[in-house]
């Protein structure tokens, strides 16, 4: 009978063990992240991360939305369709002048992930034939927007030597390109590099050459959860870095994600892996000479009239981040 007691308590115990696993399981926070593109390889990370069980770790059950450009992040943020977002580091302005986020991690660098691409057979050969030239980009006051006007301020030409063309995702700017309405346009490396493999356009240079200290994404948070949730951020970020430790050291992964969620070819989606794996941050930190070309471009794109405090723009509390 002390046998069978003994039994049915332990029995009993595992059971209560087996609810309580299957009670937080249900209680995972659903969390809805925007991203700024659909075709960018670096917000991959989420969708591996997400099928890989890093967010479910930390009881988060991850609603990823595809967006067309920094603005429609910013507006589904208004619209409260979206908790987190990944954007462009342009993006923090938007923070500054009133936007209900604030930026809560940097997770990469200096933008060679964006490159200037042209028509195959286009005629223009260096980035000095851009000059007078339409070129799209995704929104107004977008990362793509910014690097075109940094192109025609480093080459001389002041901020309005070239011509931008706000045209939205990806496909739409890849759709002007072969129809002509556009000269080259401003988009994700990799679609370029796609492009090139099906010799449909060249990649003329990369970003990287005209924004060396940049922060070209960051992690976008509401300031209601800031105010109210702060333990959802920090779960969230740990499950973030996670995804790009896991990235890190898992090319297969990421490049079957290229394959599947932006329609890679396998050769070029191992080509923009090694090209941009190292873009990413470890922990999330805001180098602050990086940060001070931030706030220096807001004032020459006219987007701010000066440049804004720290604490406009992103918090640290929650770094480094350590999954």
């Amino acid at each position: 009978m002390a046998r069978l007691a003994t039994w049915i308590a332990g029995a009993a115990f595992a059971a209560a063990l087996a609810a309580a696993g299957m009670s937080r399981a249900a209680a995972a926070d659903t969390v809805r992240l925007g991203k700024a593109q659909r075709g960018a390889w670096t917000f991959l990370v989420a969708d591996v991360g997400r099928e890989a069980g890093l967010f479910a770790k930390y009881g988060i059950d991850l609603d990823i939305v595809d967006l067309a450009g920094d603005a429609k992040v910013q507006q589904a943020f208004a619209a409260n369709s979206i908790d987190f977002g990944l954007g462009s580091g342009p993006g923090l302005a938007f923070a500054a002048k009133g936007s209900p986020v604030i930026g809560v991690a940097a997770f990469a660098g200096a933008p060679r992930n964006i490159s200037l691409s042209v028509r195959y057979d286009s005629p223009i050969r260096s980035v000095t034939d851009i000059k007078g030239k339409r070129v799209s980009v995704s929104t107004v006051g977008s990362l793509s927007d910014w690097l075109v006007k940094q192109v025609s301020i480093k080459e001389g030409w002041g901020p309005n030597g070239v011509i931008p063309v706000p045209l939205g995702a990806i496909n739409a700017s890849v759709a002007a390109l072969k129809t002509g309405e556009v000269d080259a346009v401003m988009l994700a490396t990799e679609a370029g590099f796609q492009l090139e493999a099906e010799h449909q356009g060249r990649v003329l240079v990369a970003m990287d050459r005209f924004a060396p200290h940049f922060i070209t994404h960051v992690v976008f948070a509401r300031k209601r959860i800031l105010a109210d949730d702060p333990a959802l951020i920090d779960r969230f970020l740990k499950a973030f870095f996670a995804s790009i430790a896991l990235a890190k050291h898992d090319k297969a992964k990421m490049s079957a994600a290229a394959e599947r969620v932006i329609h890679l070819s396998p050769a070029v989606a191992d080509r923009v892996y090694d090209d941009e794996i190292s873009m990413f941050s470890d922990d999330g930190r805001f180098d602050p000479a990086a940060v001070e070309a931030l706030k220096t471009s807001f004032v020459e794109m006219g987007t701010l009239n000066e440049k804004p405090a720290d604490d406009q723009l992103f918090t640290t509390r929650f770094l480094p981040v350590r999954p």
